[in-house]
C-alpha cells in the first residue's frame, strides 16, 4: 500500500517526535494521521503506543481496538492491544487479547480471510 505523501511525511515527523521523547507532538501527529487516513494501521498502532507512554491507557485501549478490527490476524496488533489493558489494569482482557496473539504466533488465524 502507497501512502499520500502528505501522510508519509506526518506520519515520518510523528516517528521523530517520538524518537526525542516529545510524546504529546506525536499523539497530535499520530492521530492527523488516522484522520487523513482511518485505515491507516500503522498509524492507529503508533498512536496506541505514544498513547500508552502518556499513561492514556483508555485511549490507547481505543487505538488498539482499531488496529485489531483492521487487522485481525495482526499478531502484534493484539500484543500490543494485551500490554494497553495490562497498563489499565484490565488483566482478564489482557489475558484474552494475549492469548489471540499467541494463537496467531502458532499460525492460527483469528478470522477467516474472506
Amino acid at each position: 500500500m502507497s501512502l499520500l505523501p502528505e501522510l508519509e511525511e506526518l506520519f515520518d515527523d510523528a516517528n521523530g517526535d517520538l524518537a526525542l521523547g516529545e510524546l504529546e507532538a506525536a499523539v497530535e501527529k499520530y492521530r492527523r494521521c488516522t484522520e487523513l487516513d482511518p485505515e491507516f494501521f500503522d498509524g492507529w498502532h503508533a498512536l496506541g503506543m505514544a498513547l500508552m507512554k502518556t499513561g492514556r491507557y483508555p485511549e490507547a485501549i481505543e487505538a488498539g481496538l482499531k488496529t485489531v478490527q483492521l487487522r485481525p490476524n495482526d499478531q502484534l496488533a493484539w500484543s500490543s492491544l494485551s500490554l494497553f489493558y495490562v497498563r489499565a489494569n484490565r488483566i482478564a482482557d489482557a489475558e484474552a487479547a494475549g492469548a489471540k496473539a499467541k494463537i496467531l504466533s502458532w499460525g492460527g488465524k483469528i478470522k477467516k480471510p474472506a
